[in-house]
C-alpha cells in the first residue's frame, strides 16, 4: 500500500470517528485493521487528527499488545504458553514452529506470511497445548502434529 493510499485510510478512520480524542484506542484499532500495522506516519496523522500529543499516540501503541509498529504476517500465530499447556509440550511446539518457519517467536517471516507469538493463557485448559492461527484454534498439538496444520495456510 503507498504512502498516499494509507494517508486515505487513517483519514477515513479519523472521520469515521469524528476525530474524538476519547477514541483514541479504537482509532489506533482500526487503522491496524486497515494498514495492518501502524506506521510512523500513521501515528503523526492520528496524532494531528485527533489533537493528541504524539507521545501519547506512541505510548498507547506500545502499551497494548494488539498493536504493532512492524508489518505483521498474514497469519498470525499464537503459542500459548500457560501452565496447562506449558506442562503438556508447548514449549516443544513453538520450537517446532520456529524451526519449520525459520523465526523466532516476536518475528515475522520475510515472505509476510506468518508471524509467531505467544500468550500467557487462551483459556482452553483442557485441550492444551493450543495453537491459534489467525480464528482458528487447534488443540491438543505435539511438534509433529503442527507441521500438517501450519502446511494449511501456506
Amino acid at each position: 500500500m503507498s504512502p498516499k493510499e494509507q494517508k486515505a485510510k487513517v483519514k477515513q478512520v479519523l472521520e469515521k470517528h469524528r476525530h474524538d480524542k476519547s477514541r483514541l484506542v479504537d482509532v489506533l484499532q482500526d487503522i491496524q485493521a486497515a494498514i495492518g500495522y501502524l506506521t510512523k506516519d500513521a501515528l503523526q496523522q492520528a496524532s494531528q487528527g485527533l489533537d493528541v500529543p504524539l507521545s501519547r499516540v506512541y505510548s498507547v501503541a506500545t502499551f497494548f499488545k494488539a498493536f504493532s509498529l512492524t508489518p505483521r504476517g498474514r497469519h498470525v500465530i499464537n503459542v500459548c504458553m500457560g501452565t496447562a499447556c506449558h506442562v503438556r509440550g508447548s514449549d516443544k511446539v513453538l520450537e517446532s514452529i520456529e524451526k519449520k518457519l525459520k523465526i523466532k517467536r516476536g518475528s515475522t517471516t520475510k515472505d509476510l506470511k506468518f508471524t509467531l507469538e505467544t500468550v500467557n493463557c487462551v483459556g482452553a485448559c483442557a485441550l492444551g497445548p493450543m495453537v491459534i492461527i489467525g480464528e482458528d484454534y487447534h488443540g491438543e498439538m505435539t511438534p509433529e502434529g503442527i507441521v500438517p496444520v501450519l502446511e494449511q495456510y501456506k
